[in-house]
């Protein structure tokens, strides 16, 4: 596992985390969340092969616990996922650190979190690229999330309430789009808002369903790659219709 102390300095030179609360609340040597991240991440993720020492510093950082309700926080950093109401759910660390890695986020770019769901995978984003847009289809969902990350001081992040299968055409196009629910189809206007270049990550399936890595060309070609099977919650909406 590596050093406690050398994971506090590393928050605290991340500008995700310059908010004073959190700076206060990571320099607790005796905090028992940091502690359950650096096991988390050490345990779940890098022995399972996942080898973005970003993405791992970010999982590391990001306070896991506030994004799931109180009466579950002990459980936050658990090798599940767990459910956050409305019948929607955070997934298992693993699978977020999984499909972030796909996508290769990269400092400058765009990124499109379909399902922001808690805003855990928009946080997990947001210290990634330049910035996130997330679209939640249900509002409580979509609310509470955009106040969680505001709280916390992701400013890079803008949560709106809608039906993720259209995409976000305003802010097109993006270098990463990562979805969190599963249609049983690819949505075109998904592919049609990723840019050349780009990284799209996406479970699909109705019943049995598998997680593609979608990427498109500088010529606009695009190349599907199964990932792996997974069990997400069903993408609703218009996605339903169609």
């Amino acid at each position: 596992m590596r050093h406690y102390q050398e994971t506090i300095q590393e928050a605290r030179e991340s500008v995700a985390y310059k908010e004073p609360m959190m700076i206060e609340r990571l320099t607790v040597e005796e905090d028992p969340w940091l502690r359950a991240r650096l096991d988390m991440v050490d345990t779940q993720i890098r022995r399972r092969g996942i080898q973005d020492e970003r993405v791992l510093k970010s999982l590391e950082r990001i306070p896991r616990h506030r994004f799931v309700p109180k009466r579950l926080q002990s459980q936050a950093y658990d090798d599940q996922p767990l459910p956050i109401g409305h019948e929607q759910t955070i997934s298992q660390p693993y699978i977020v650190a999984l499909m972030t890695e796909l996508v290769r986020p990269q400092s400058g770019d765009r990124a499109l979190d379909i399902g922001t769901g808690c805003g855990y995978q928009a946080a997990v984003l947001s210290e990634l690229v330049h910035e996130v847009y997330s679209i939640e289809i249900v509002k409580p969902l979509s609310s509470e999330a955009k106040t969680r990350l505001q709280q916390l001081g992701y400013k890079n992040v803008e949560v709106r309430n809608g039906d993720g299968y259209q995409g976000w055409a305003e802010h097109a196009p993006f270098q990463i789009i990562v979805v969190a629910a599963a249609p049983d189809h690819v949505p075109q206007p998904l592919l049609d808002q990723l840019a050349p270049n780009g990284r799209m990550v996406i479970p699909v399936g109705q019943y049995s369903q598998e997680l593609q890595l979608i990427e498109k060309a500088a010529t606009g070609e695009l190349r599907y790659t199964n990932i792996a099977a997974v069990a997400f919650v069903p993408m609703t909406g218009l996605a339903e219709s169609r």
